[in-house]
């Protein structure tokens, strides 16, 4: 088995679960920085020429993990690999984020929807070409559609 280890921190004004946006594209989002390891700084190079960043982080706060959850945007359980909650067998977070400036190891962003202290274990450039799918199914959220950007987490999860 592999070991995972952080590469920096992400800093963001939520330190709290509960209220924090569920999703990046939440009118909750917030801006942030994201502090990298001295080690990691060449590993930079060249990702200021991006507009957005795919985080993927250790959901350090989550609670236990379980197979089937009940979402924020529904009321109805599913199964945890077709939604996005926190509670996961292997608790990996993922957030697309706008890119607003590096200076030196500190990496300038919008729209975080992650809390405070979180650890960061990788960032990948966010390329439309690669990562946009025109034509998509989006199961049982179809229902939830527009409710993400009013909507904010609760205690559920922890």
């Amino acid at each position: 088995m592999v070991n995972f280890f952080h590469i920096g921190k992400i800093h963001s004004p939520f330190t709290d679960l509960s209220g924090m946006p569920i999703q990046p594209t939440s009118d909750a989002s917030a801006a942030g920085t994201i502090e990298i390891l001295p080690e990691y700084i060449p590993g930079l190079k060249d990702l200021e020429g991006f507009s957005h960043i795919i985080l993927l982080y250790y959901l350090h706060q989550a609670g236990p993990a379980k197979l089937e959850v009940t979402p924020f945007l529904d009321s109805q359980p599913h199964g945890i690999f077709a939604t996005r909650a926190p509670t996961r067998p292997n608790a990996i977070g993922l957030s697309v984020v706008k890119l607003t400036r590096i200076e030196g190891n500190i990496l300038y962003v919008e729209n975080l929807d992650i809390l405070d202290s979180t650890p960061l274990l990788d960032i990948k450039p966010y390329i439309p070409e690669f990562d946009f799918q025109p034509e998509v199914r989006v199961g049982w959220l179809e229902q939830a559609r527009g409710k993400v950007k009013q909507t904010t987490s609760d205690k559920r999860f922890e």
